[in-house]
Order: structure tokens, then C-alpha cells, then sequence
């Protein structure tokens, strides 16, 4: 008997045991993921390798992260109706709204009815806070979302844009760094979300003096001269232009004019030195963000975070005859984007055709957080997760931060228009592109030999083509709340 007992009070520890390891399993399993959001100032997709092959900068970092994760291909900022691109688009990230539906503090005024009352308490920082997480974040100051940025329980912003530990992106990944040794110091376990901002490789681009020599490059400051020409520095890119094609409608505008040691220069030395000035620029954000991986794995949280890299738009340094980011053409328009982590394919690139206002919607989807009612972008996981290949069919783009309307892109398939009504009227430009022929936008500037290696506007051929365009951009306008009409779009 006393044996059948003991077997029966075995069998029952035994039990118990496993069913605890059983829940200790299951709430293992259900650990909630972390978030490091990481955020450049403007940098093209294009001087990446993991979007140009043939780019000399040297990001192993960031090429590891698209090893590991998915590469979206078709990301894109919807745009900017301020001279200060990247003041819209950060709204556009924290809140998930599109452009004509942001606060007056984006740079321009919109409908009344459009914009939504403390929106600051749906975006992502707000969001995060109110779910359990803890928030930090660390980024440039100005030309951003203030109201947005204040949600974060920890901030450390400032402007650095040197070329020294103290005054460049050092100082931001050190940032991150200390709130992880907090983290690990009094043991924390709620998950965060991090975001991860620089203030380069935004002008003036002075990098570190090591990253400036690999790449050829100099801080130029003289304006009556030019730079040292140097065989390290980048080749220009294959759509370079000496001189903008016509107008782009934006008078005195300071990108355009007045970047320290470019300013209205377009000559080859001038925009080898500046790419190279931007690359060491690049280089020194791949470096600050392997410190911080690096931390996240020897904490052991890296397998748990989920990691987004992008920018909040490109830039052209040359592209087009254009020094800024003033413009619709790819290598602006589009960003870099790139995600990895828990769940997500490793070596996957996908097309996406996103908005980076698709972030916070995003982010709450993979947190399992419901998505704010304010927000108006896509969650990108069914993309992520291989469930669709695009979250929307159509793109569209606005740059009317100069003399209004501005310019208007839109891109459907393989197809892109756009057009430029600036200056009064002076300037009013139509440009038909077919990105599968002709992906780097070429203009007859570039004398192209062949027959779609051009802007086909001007072509009979395609006139069917451009009027569909035409038309599918009046719609995108109107389906955005868009407040201008373009010369041969009618006016209502």
C-alpha cells in the first residue's frame, strides 16, 4: 500500500512539474518583441550596395540586416509641402496619416476638417506608452513632430552633424547605449521601443577625418574654389546632370544653393567630393549601429527585437543636375527600408510599395497593438509575412514646397508621370517614365541611346500611356484631399 502511494505522490510531483514548465514555456513563448526603429536624415537608397550594386560605400551592418530580414524596394515618403522634407515626413512616420491630413506644424496648413485634434496622443511614442512599453528615443532636433516627440518616456535629442565622437552619430548611438545599460543594470523586463535617429548624413556632411580620407573627401569650406580632386571618391552616378533640365520652382531655396562647399556648383569635382563627404557620413552611422547590435545580442534581446531601418527621404547630391531633395525623381523619392526580426524570411526582397507612413501601423501590428483609428497607412506585415506582395497598387508623391502648385508624381506598375507647374506658369513640365526600361529616369539630357532610356512625354507612341497617367493622378490627388489643380487638370 505504502508503495502504490508513493508511485501515486510521484506521478502527482511529476505532473505538476511538467505542467509548470509547461506554463514557464508558454510565457516564454508569448515574451512580447522590442522595436528599434532606426531613422537616417536624408540618404538616397542608391548609395547603399544593398540597392546599387555598384556603390563604393561600405555598409556591412546594414548589409547583414538585409541578409536577415526583407528589402523592400518601392518604399517612398508621400512627400512635402514645405522646402523641409524631412519635417512632413517625420509627422507622416509618428502618426500614420498622409500628407494633407497633418497638423500645421508639418510647415503648411490644411483643411481644417482633415486634421485631427491632439493627434499626438496616436503616435507611436503615445501608442507604445499606453501598451507597457518603455520608449526612447534619440534624434535631431527641429524639423520634426515636437508634440509627437515629447511621448517618449526618455529623450535625448540634439543635432549632430561634426566629425568627431561628441558632435557626430557617435553621440546618438551613445545614447542608446546608456539606456540599454540601464535596462541591463536594474534588470527591466518590460519590452521597448527605440528609436534610433541621426542627424547625418544631412548637410554639412563632415565626417571623421578617417572615414573622409577612405572615401577622397574633404570638408570643403572655400566658395571660391573647388574641392581636391581625388581617385577615391565615388564615380559620379549614371543620371548625373551638370545642370537641372528646367526650373525647379523654388527660388533661393538653401539645399539648392547654399550646402557648405557646394553651393550652386554642379561640376564633377564638387559632386564626387560631396558623395564622398556623404558616404563617410553613411559609413560612420553602418559603425554606431553595429555598437548598438552588437549590445542587443550580448543582452540577448536581439532575436526579440524587431529592427527597421530606413530614411525619412533621399537625396540627390548630383542626380538630375539636383544637389537636394527638392525633387520626385527616384533616388528622392524613394527610401531605403529594410526590417528584420522575430518571424520575419531572411534574404527577401519584396516591392512593397509603401509609405513610410505605414510604420506606426505597422509596428503596432507586429507588437499585436490595435492600430490607432487616426491612422491612415497600411500595416506592411502581410507583406513581410509573404501573404501579398504589395499593400497598394498606386503611388503617389507632392513636392510643393516652392512656388505652388509644385510637382506631382504618380507610379503604377512600371509606369511614372511627373509633372511640374511652377513659377506662375513659367514652368509647366510633363515626364512619362517606364521604370523597367528605364530605371535610373534618364532625360534626353543624358543622351541615351535607346528608345525608352528617355522621358517619353513628347513620344505618340505613348500617348495612351500618358493620358492614363494623367488621369490616375487627378484621382490620387483628389483621393488625398490634395488643395491644388494642376494647368490642364480642371479645377474642381
Amino acid at each position: 500500500m505504502k508503495t502504490i502511494l508513493k508511485q501515486v505522490l510521484l506521478i502527482c510531483i511529476l505532473f505538476l512539474y511538467a505542467k509548470g514548465m509547461s506554463q514557464t514555456t508558454k510565457t516564454q513563448s508569448k515574451k512580447r518583441p522590442n522595436f528599434l526603429f532606426v531613422l537616417v536624415d536624408d540618404q538616397s537608397p542608391f548609395d547603399l550596395q544593398v540597392y546599387d550594386a555598384k556603390s563604393i560605400l561600405e555598409t556591412p551592418s546594414i548589409t547583414k540586416l538585409a541578409k536577415e530580414g526583407v528589402v523592400f524596394d518601392a518604399a517612398h515618403h508621400m512627400g512635402a509641402a514645405t522646402g523641409a522634407v524631412c519635417t512632413p515626413s517625420r509627422h507622416m512616420i509618428m502618426s500614420g496619416r498622409t500628407l494633407w491630413h497633418l497638423p500645421a506644424s508639418a510647415g503648411h496648413k490644411n483643411d481644417a476638417q482633415n486634421v485631427v485634434e491632439n493627434l499626438e496622443t496616436q503616435t507611436i511614442g503615445a501608442v507604445f506608452n499606453r501598451a507597457g512599453y518603455k520608449t526612447m528615443r534619440t534624434c535631431k532636433k527641429g524639423n520634426s513632430y515636437g508634440a509627437a516627440n515629447e511621448q517618449f518616456t526618455v529623450v535625448k535629442d540634439a543635432t549632430k552633424r561634426g566629425g568627431t565622437e561628441e558632435s557626430g552619430s557617435a553621440w546618438h548611438a551613445k545614447q542608446v547605449l546608456d539606456y540599454l545599460g540601464e535596462r541591463e543594470q536594474t534588470k527591466e523586463k518590460d519590452p521597448f521601443f527605440i528609436y534610433f535617429g541621426f542627424s547625418h548624413p544631412h548637410d554639412t556632411r563632415d565626417g571623421t577625418p578617417e572615414l573622409l580620407a577612405k572615401y577622397g573627401a574633404t570638408n570643403h569650406i572655400d566658395k571660391n574654389s573647388l574641392p581636391v580632386a581625388n581617385a577615391k571618391q565615388p564615380l559620379l552616378q549614371d543620371n548625373y546632370l551638370a545642370a537641372q533640365p528646367f526650373f525647379h520652382g523654388h527660388p533661393d531655396l538653401r539645399d539648392e544653393v547654399n550646402v557648405s562647399g557646394v553651393w550652386e556648383n554642379r561640376d564633377e569635382r564638387t559632386i564626387r567630393n560631396e558623395l564622398g563627404r556623404e558616404y563617410a557620413c553613411s559609413e560612420n552611422i553602418d559603425i554606431q549601429l553595429g555598437k548598438v547590435l552588437k549590445k542587443l545580442e550580448a543582452m540577448g534581446e536581439l532575436e526579440n527585437t524587431y529592427i527597421i531601418y530606413t530614411a525619412d527621404h533621399g537625396i540627390a547630391i548630383g542626380r538630375h543636375g539636383f544637389q537636394g531633395k527638392q525633387n520626385l525623381y527616384e533616388h528622392t523619392w524613394r527610401v531605403p527600408f529594410i526590417v528584420k526580426g522575430p518571424g520575419i524570411p531572411a534574404g527577401k526582397r519584396v516591392k512593397g510599395n509603401a509609405y513610410l507612413l505605414d510604420v506606426l501601423p505597422t509596428v503596432c501590428d507586429l507588437a499585436g497593438i490595435e492600430i490607432p483609428k487616426t491612422v491612415e497607412g497600411k500595416s506592411l506585415v502581410p507583406v513581410l509575412k509573404g501573404k501579398q506582395e504589395v499593400v497598394r497598387d498606386v503611388l503617389y508623391g507632392v513636392y510643393a514646397g516652392g512656388t505652388k502648385p509644385g510637382m506631382r508624381a504618380v507610379k503604377k506598375g512600371d509606369w511614372k508621370l511627373i509633372k511640374y507647374d511652377v513659377m506662375d506658369g513659367k514652368v509647366r513640365e510633363t515626364q512619362l517614365f517606364n521604370l523597367a526600361k528605364n530605371p535610373n529616369e534618364f532625360l534626353p539630357q543624358h543622351k541615351k541611346k535607346g528608345e525608352m532610356e528617355t522621358d517619353l512625354a513628347e513620344n505618340p507612341k505613348y500617348a495612351a500611356k500618358l493620358a492614363e497617367m494623367e488621369a490616375l493622378l487627378l484621382e490620387q490627388m483628389k483621393l488625398h484631399d490634395d488643395p491644388y489643380r494642376l494647368w490642364n487638370q480642371p479645377s474642381k
